[in-house]
């Protein structure tokens, strides 16, 4: 176990993470006079830009929040209060696209809205930090890894495990050979929750429902759906796109693998059915030929057993990470039991993983827009870690084994 770090002090150092790994040069951006600030707008300030995203970019040195965009009032009216005094406030993203001053993005939509966003901005010389899942269907993939290339801009993906100390740590470890043969590795994102259909009475007048609901299907304004997206195949992927592609990111990094050659999937509405389209219990195997590698994936929202984790399971070692820590598990005779954390709590990281692991990400995408260096996760990494998800949730809608094409 490492010795405990002051929190303030950690925060600004963990971001570096392995010296092996982050490019030569790169700095934490602090110390920038106002007129070498940054000027950022967030687009989507639903609960997690304001929870997780705009927070820990408001604390940062050189660093300006100068506009906000959401299409309903209340998200908007708080997004403003933590912005800049004179800060835009708009429901129509193009209008901070067009502003000249406004150097960079965040995009937090629903998932259907991230590419078309992401490639607009970027054809606005903006670079963008944009919550995955990147892609809301694999044909989207090309054409904004290309809007990133040609415009030459710097897109991060919010896959902020990739900027988390004991991910990387772990990272050497695997590519070290240290686990043997990687042969299966196991995930799991799992919540004992209940769910149900629950109503605020939103006034759908502050709401624009049709800019909500952008590419998708004409339908009439629903509470349930405007609030609750991610469960719903118009506008989010459910547990697969949601949660599982933040650890088969992780697989597709460590194992340097880009999408799977076969999925299978089952899937339950164990306590949603007539409520979600997307089920709350599923379970996901992905082949990788090539690699000689099987991904076993579960995930629920009636038992929290195994929490959110992943494992690689090789001949000579087993991995444990998530994101609080990693353990390592000798097979017998094969050596001794490892645990590294960042952090001094039971779990592992003495943070909000929520808030904090992702000022780690953040920092490195501006330490990036200001050396216009490659960040930790860029487009290509993004489109490639929703390829198990959109895979596998083909499998569990057509009933069928779906293959790559």
């Amino acid at each position: 176990m490492t010795p405990h770090v002051p929190r303030r002090r950690f925060l600004r150092t963990a971001a570096l993470g392995a010296a092996s790994i982050v490019a030569a040069g790169s700095r934490i951006a602090r110390g920038y006079p106002a007129n070498d600030a940054i000027l950022v707008g967030c687009i989507g300030t639903g609960g997690r830009c304001l929870r997780a995203l705009m927070p820990p970019l408001k604390e940062m040195d050189g660093v300006r929040l100068t506009a906000v965009c959401d299409v309903w009032d209340e998200r908007l009216a708080q997004a403003r209060r933590l912005a800049e005094k004179d800060a835009l406030a708009t429901k129509d993203f193009h209008e901070i696209l067009d502003r000249k001053e406004i150097d960079a993005v965040v995009v937090a939509t629903p998932d259907h809205w991230h590419v078309p966003v992401t490639i607009a901005a970027c054809k606005a010389g903006k670079d963008v930090y944009v919550e995955k899942p990147l892609t809301h269907d694999v044909a989207e993939g090309p054409a904004v890894i290309a809007a990133q290339n040609d415009n030459k801009r710097v897109v991060q993906v919010g896959m902020q495990q990739r900027s988390m100390p004991q991910f990387l740590k772990a990272l050497e470890i695997v590519r070290s050979g240290r686990l043997g043969r990687i042969h299966k590795v196991h995930l799991t994102w799992n919540r004992n929750s209940t769910i149900k259909g629950w109503r605020q009475g939103i006034d759908p007048k502050t709401v624009d429902w049709k800019r909500f609901l952008g590419s998708a299907k004409d339908q009439p304004f629903d509470e349930y759906r405007f609030r609750s997206w991610r469960w719903f195949w118009d506008f989010g992927g459910g547990i697969l796109t949601d949660l599982m592609v933040h650890y088969i990111d992780v697989v597709n990094w460590f194992c340097e693998v880009e999408h799977p050659q076969t999925a299978w999937t089952i899937g339950d509405h164990f306590q949603t059915a007539g409520l979600w389209e997307t089920p709350d219990t599923i379970q996901t195997l992905l082949r990788f030929p090539e690699r000689q590698l099987q991904v076993y994936f579960e995930g629920t929202f009636s038992n929290a057993r195994n929490g959110a984790m992943l494992e690689f399971m090789g001949t000579d070692a087993t991995l444990y990470l998530d994101r609080g820590r990693y353990e390592i598990f000798p097979e017998r005779g094969k050596g001794e039991h490892e645990v590294f954390s960042p952090g001094k709590s039971p779990r592992g990281a003495d943070f909000d993983v929520a808030v904090e692991g992702g000022r780690m990400h953040l920092e490195n995408w501006i330490e990036c827009v200001r050396s216009r260096e490659k960040p930790r996760a860029p487009a290509e990494a993004g489109v490639a870690a929703v390829t198990g998800a959109h895979l596998g949730n083909r499998a569990y809608r057509s009933g069928k084994v779906a293959n790559w094409s």
